[in-house]
């Protein structure tokens, strides 16, 4: 039996309290609002919903693909949601997969570990006035995060599955035909813009339209603030994809296609709720005057340097002490597969200057903005999630799953470049 899911705020991630009432649907449910792709309600027949307690319900699909969903997760509730797929009524081109990840009675170790990597199932639900719509009731990844930025890509060097038909092999090579070459596509991706206070949203034709010349700087995008690069955020998504490298590695039950690893790390360092008389970070930079000359405006392991305001205050401290400290934090936690390259204050592209000359108009008021959605410290850790999702083409094998390793392997080195560069 699923567990139940925990309470959560139906309130959007990254939404105000102020915001435009959002429609209610089916069981008081609303679209979910901070899907970045596959079928998008409204648009689509089938679309993902949020239910009233935060979970996330997704729809399952007509038959073949539907029923395959569920059995990934269990078959507890197959039978009663799809009554064909009872012993021997299944064709052959409606292959079981039988994995039920989340059985009650489920003892196999690596389908254990596997549910370390994927949402939370909270088994099956249907609206009461539409009995037969069914869908997958599971964990809002997101729920957690004040500024979530969402990315979902699509892995493996084939998207679609052994049983495709030819016309449907024809359709998913046509809309990108490097899939087999690069191994993953950006489906979409939604990233908080700390000087705007606002999102930015890219769909799936962005992804498609990306090259193996422009690759890292599509997917570098993500991690951008429209201030700086997070290369905090992009150093702790390794770790995340390295950990599920190592699952399909050492695994040859199952093969997963047209599957997805949905990105998710906090856009703001600031909590859901923050005290009225708590000052901003820039504000407690800008309150001392016993620093150093120079002002130094830290975005975690990435610094911009400016002048001195007029009056002669002092923001930040020793930029050789905080480089030092950064240095020490990730050269212990990244010492492994994941390395940072060091480099000199001089040598470190993170580095720029802004002359006082600009320190002018509204460059202070922007500047509190992006202090106030820095971390306070490098000591804190980045609040990352990186989960596998889709789930409605994969089957039993007795191999390694090559396809998606060769993507999350590339994926990886991909973020590697983008770290060191």
């Amino acid at each position: 039996m699923a567990a139940e899911p925990p309470a959560l705020r139906l309130q959007p991630p990254g939404s105000t309290g102020d915001s435009l009432p959002v429609p209610r649907l089916l069981g008081g449910c609303v679209p979910l609002s901070h899907q970045v792709a596959g079928h998008m309600y409204g648009k689509d027949k089938v679309g993902i919903l949020q239910h009233p307690d935060g979970t996330v319900l997704k729809q399952l699909q007509p038959p073949p693909r539907g029923p395959r969903e569920l059995e990934f997760y269990t078959m507890d509730e197959l039978r009663v949601c799809y009554p064909w797929s009872s012993e021997g009524s299944r064709k052959p081109d409606q292959p079981c997969t039988s994995v039920q990840v989340y059985a009650a009675d489920c003892a196999d170790t690596v389908l254990l570990e596997l549910r370390k990597h994927l949402p939370k199932y909270y088994g099956v639900w249907s609206p009461p006035t539409a009995p037969n719509d069914v869908y997958l009731k599971l964990e809002d990844v997101t729920h957690k995060f004040n500024k979530p930025c969402i990315m979902d890509v699509k892995i493996g060097r084939k998207s679609y599955d052994p049983f495709a038909s030819s016309e449907k092999i024809q359709q998913q090579v046509s809309k990108y035909p490097l899939m087999e070459e690069i191994g993953f596509l950006v489906l979409g991706m939604r990233v908080y813009h700390v000087h705007s206070d606002s999102y930015e949203t890219q769909n799936q034709h962005y992804g498609r339209s990306l090259t193996k010349e422009t690759l890292k700087e599509g997917v570098s995008k993500f991690f951008h603030n429209g201030f700086c690069l997070r290369k905090d955020a992009i150093a702790a998504s390794i770790q995340k994809v390295e950990k599920i490298l190592q699952w399909f590695e050492s695994q040859k039950q199952l093969n997963f296609y047209a599957s997805s690893l949905l990105f998710v790390y906090e856009g703001s360092s600031q909590p859901a709720t923050t005290k009225s008389n708590d000052r901003t970070l820039a504000g407690k930079f800008l309150s001392k005057g016993h620093l150093s000359d120079a002002d130094a405006l830290e975005c975690n392991n990435n610094y911009h340097l400016f002048g001195s305001p007029a009056n002669g205050t002092s923001v930040g401290k020793s930029l050789s002490k905080v480089y030092a400290r950064h240095r020490k934090l990730y050269s212990k936690k990244h010492h492994s597969q994941t390395s940072l390259k060091v480099e000199t204050l001089e040598q470190d592209n993170g580095w720029k200057s802004m002359s006082q000359e600009h320190l002018n108009g509204n460059v202070l008021s922007q500047l509190e903005k992006v202090f106030y959605h820095l971390p306070a410290g490098p000591q804190e850790i980045t609040e990352v999630e990186v989960r596998m999702i889709d789930f409605a083409h994969v089957f039993p094998s007795n191999t390694v799953d090559e396809g998606y390793v060769y993507g999350l392997k590339h994926l990886i080195a991909v973020l590697r470049s983008i770290l060191d560069s």
